[in-house]
C-alpha cells in the first residue's frame, strides 16, 4: 500500500467484519442473522405448525378446510403486512392508536435500519409480519368446523387493517399512546394472544355454532399429527420470545429460557389437574396446558426472573384450567359462544394472567437491559421491596389498562367487520354443506377412510379383521 495512502478507519478488523456496500457500519451480522432465524421460527409455527395442529384436532371431515384457512391467512397477511400493514402498525403517527398508510416496498426503506435494533426495516418487515400473520391463524381456531370460507378470505385483510394494527401501534410502536405511557408487553401477551382470543370469540358469536352432532362429538382425526404441530409450536416459540430484544443478548437468552421453563410447568400443572379430577391424563390437555404457558410468558419473557417463571407456569396451568372446565360449563354466554380450540381461554383468559403478572414480577434490573430505560418500569413487588409503591401499583394499572384497550377495540372492531362481511357473503357454511364439511367446501378430503374419528368396534366392520371377511355374508357386504 502506497505510504502516502491514509488507512481504513476498519484497519484492525478481520476481513469478515469490515463494513462494505452490503454490510454497512451501522448494522450487526450477528444480531441480523437471529432476527431472521427467530422470525422463521415464528413462521414455522404457523407453517406448518398450526396447519398440521388444526388439521390432526378436528373432526376428519373439517381437516382439510381448518388446515387451508391457516395457509391462506399466512398468505393474505403477507401482502397486505407490505403493501399497508407494517407502516399503519410501525410507522409515522397519524394518530396515538394508529400509524399512517404506506407501503414497505421500496428499496430505499428496506434496506434502511429499523426504527429498533442493528438490522435492516427488511428483516424488521418479515420478523412483524410473522406475527401479524399467526395472531389471524388463532382467530381461525376459534371458528373452525362452520365459517364460510369466503367469508374467511374477506375477514382476514378487513381485521389486519382495522384491529391489529392499532393494537400493534398503541402497545408495541415507539411512539404508541401505551408504549410511551410504560406498558410492558414484551412479546405479545395483548397484541397477539388476548386479541386473537377476544377477537376469536367475538367472532364465534357472529358466525354462529357448528352443527349440534359436532359440538356434542368432534373427535380429532390425527392425535399423533395434532402433536407434531404442537412440537413446532412450543420449539418456534423460541423465536417468538427471544426475537424480541432485537439483538443477540443476554436478555434474548433469558426470555429464551423463561418460556420454556413456564410452558413445562404449565403443561405439568395442567395434566396433574386432569388426573386429580377426571383420573386420567389427557394428551389434549396436556397440549392447553403447554399453549396456556407459552401464552402467559410471552407478555414477561424477558423482564422476570426464572423463580417467577415457575410461577407463573403454575398459574398459568392451573387459572386457565379452571375456567375452561368449570367456569365455562356453568356459563351461559360461554356455553352458547362455539369457540371451536378454546381460543379464550388458552389465549385470551392465560394472555390477561401473563399481563397481570408481569406487572407484579417484572424486575427493574431486567426492565432496563430491554427498555434501555431505568425507573420507569418497575413491577409490583419490586416497588414494595423498594419502597417504590407508586410506580409499582402504576404499572399495574398499565397493565389492567392495556386489557380494557385490547378488549375493547376487539370486541368493536370484530363485531363490525363481522357485520360488514355477512353483508356480502353468509358468514357460517349452509347446514348441508356443513354435513359434509371438506368436500362441500373444497371439493377435497383429507383421508380415504371410513368414518369421523369413530373406533373401529363402533364401525360397521367391528366383527372384520382389516380387509380379512370372516364368512360369506360379510364377504357379500364389503
Amino acid at each position: 500500500m502506497n505510504s502516502s495512502t491514509p488507512p481504513s478507519p476498519y484497519y484492525y478488523l478481520p476481513p469478515n467484519l469490515i463494513p462494505d456496500d452490503a454490510n454497512p457500519p451501522w448494522m450487526s451480522k450477528g444480531d441480523n442473522a437471529w432476527q431472521l432465524t427467530a422470525a422463521t421460527l415464528v413462521g414455522l409455527q404457523s407453517v406448518p405448525g398450526l396447519i398440521i395442529l388444526y388439521g390432526g384436532a378436528v373432526k376428519k371431515k373439517w381437516a382439510v378446510n381448518s388446515a387451508f384457512m391457516a395457509l391462506y391467512a399466512f398468505a393474505c397477511v403477507l401482502v397486505c403486512w407490505v403493501c399497508w400493514g407494517y407502516q399503519m402498525s410501525f410507522g409515522d403517527k397519524l394518530i396515538p392508536i394508529w400509524g399512517k398508510v404506506n407501503v414497505a416496498l421500496e428499496q430505499k426503506f428496506l434496506l434502511d435500519p429499523a426504527f429498533l435494533g442493528k438490522f435492516p426495516n427488511a428483516t424488521m418487515v418479515f420478523f412483524q409480519f410473522v406475527f401479524a400473520a399467526i395472531t389471524l391463524i388463532l382467530i381461525a381456531g376459534a371458528l373452525l368446523g362452520r365459517m364460510n370460507f369466503y367469508a374467511w378470505m374477506l375477514f382476514v385483510p378487513l381485521w389486519l387493517t382495522f384491529s391489529y394494527t392499532f393494537g400493534a401501534y398503541t402497545i408495541w410502536s415507539v411512539d404508541g399512546w401505551l408504549s410511551v405511557a410504560g406498558m410492558m408487553d414484551y412479546s405479545g401477551g395483548y397484541v397477539i394472544h388476548l386479541s386473537s382470543g377476544v377477537a376469536g370469540f367475538t367472532a364465534a358469536y357472529w358466525v354462529g355454532p357448528r352443527l349440534s352432532k359436532d359440538r356434542q362429538s368432534f373427535p380429532p382425526n390425527n392425535i399423533l399429527l395434532m402433536l407434531a404441530g404442537a412440537g413446532l409450536l412450543w420449539m418456534g416459540w423460541t423465536g417468538f420470545n427471544g426475537g424480541d430484544p432485537y439483538a443477540a443478548s443476554v436478555d434474548a437468552s433469558l426470555a429464551v429460557i423463561n418460556t420454556h421453563v413456564c410452558a413445562a410447568t404449565s403443561l405439568l400443572t395442567w395434566l396433574i389437574l386432569d388426573i386429580v379430577f377426571f383420573g386420567k391424563p389427557s394428551v389434549i390437555g396436556a397440549v392447553q396446558g403447554m399453549i396456556t404457558g407459552l401464552v402467559a410468558i410471552t407478555p414477561a419473557a424477558g423482564l422476570v426472573h426464572g423463580w417467577a417463571a415457575i410461577i407463573m407456569g403454575i398459574c398459568s396451568g392451573a387459572l386457565p384450567w379452571f375456567t375452561m372446565m368449570v367456569v365455562h360449563k356453568k356459563s351461559e354466554l360461554l356455553q352458547r359462544v362455539d369457540d371451536t380450540m378454546a381460543v379464550f381461554h388458552t389465549h385470551a383468559v392465560a394472555g390477561s394472567l401473563g399481563g397481570i403478572l408481569t406487572g407484579l414480577f417484572a424486575n427493574p434490573r431486567l426492565c432496563y437491559l430491554f427498555y434501555g430505560k431505568y425507573g420507569q418500569y418497575v413491577g409490583l413487588f419490586y416497588g414494595f421491596h423498594m419502597g417504590n409503591l407508586h410506580d409499582g401499583f402504576r404499572q399495574i394499572g398499565l397493565q389492567l389498562l392495556g386489557i380494557l384497550f385490547i378488549v375493547v377495540l376487539n370486541v368493536v372492531m370484530t363485531s363490525l367487520i363481522c357485520v360488514l362481511v355477512r353483508f356480502f357473503v353468509p358468514l357460517r357454511m349452509s347446514e348441508e354443506d356443513m354435513e359434509i364439511g371438506d368436500e362441500a367446501a373444497h371439493g377435497e378430503e383429507a383421508y380415504a377412510i371410513w368414518g369421523q374419528g369413530d373406533r373401529l368396534e363402533n364401525s360397521k366392520f367391528n366383527d372384520l379383521e382389516v380387509g380379512v371377511p370372516k364368512n360369506k355374508a360379510q364377504l357379500e357386504m364389503t
